[in-house]
């Protein structure tokens, strides 16, 4: 089934670019010490198709913020992860469009740089969505009040399991 609101549309999009971003320097690097273009050619691509998922990652978050049942808590973490949000799409779409721009293959020193700020964008990357995951584990943020009440009221009912019973 597809998502059907901003928030499930988020939840579906967040991690893809954080992914890529992973991947696109693991093939960029691989393709280096091995000297493949193929890998060097699948990391540029890998790179460019992340940085456009950032773009939709953060259009979701945003429409997201706007439309969740959320209340003060929640709404001072979701300013936080929007925040974060924000810098990660212009790390990793800058990272993106300086690859493109440098397409034929960076200078040893700016090729440094450029995994470097790549492998911190990676970490920026794993901390945004630590945030972005408290809002809804920690907080409910994003959860309709309706199925938030459903859930207390039937994890209140007796569930138990007997000896070497697990759920399936």
């Amino acid at each position: 089934m597809l998502p059907q609101t901003f928030a499930q549309w988020h939840a579906a999009l967040n991690d893809f670019p954080s992914l890529f971003l992973v991947v696109a320097v693991a093939l960029e690097l691989a393709g280096a010490i091995t000297k493949r273009e193929s890998l060097k050619a699948a990391g540029f691509w890998t790179l460019v198709i992340g940085g456009g998922g950032a773009l939709l990652a953060l259009w979701s978050g945003l429409a997201a913020e706007e439309s969740i049942e959320h209340g003060g808590s929640v709404h001072l973490v979701m300013e936080r992860h929007e925040t974060m949000g924000i810098w990660m799409t212009v790390i990793l779409v800058g990272l993106a469009v300086w690859r493109v721009v440098r397409r034929r293959g960076f200078a040893p020193i700016e090729g440094k740089l450029f995994y470097s700020l790549a492998a911190l964008g990676a970490v920026f990357s794993a901390w945004t969505a630590h945030v972005g995951g408290t809002i809804v584990f920690e907080y409910g943020g994003g959860i309709p009040t309706t199925v938030l009440d459903g859930a207390i009221q039937e994890r209140s009912l007796d569930h138990s399991h007997t000896d070497g019973e697990e759920h399936e």
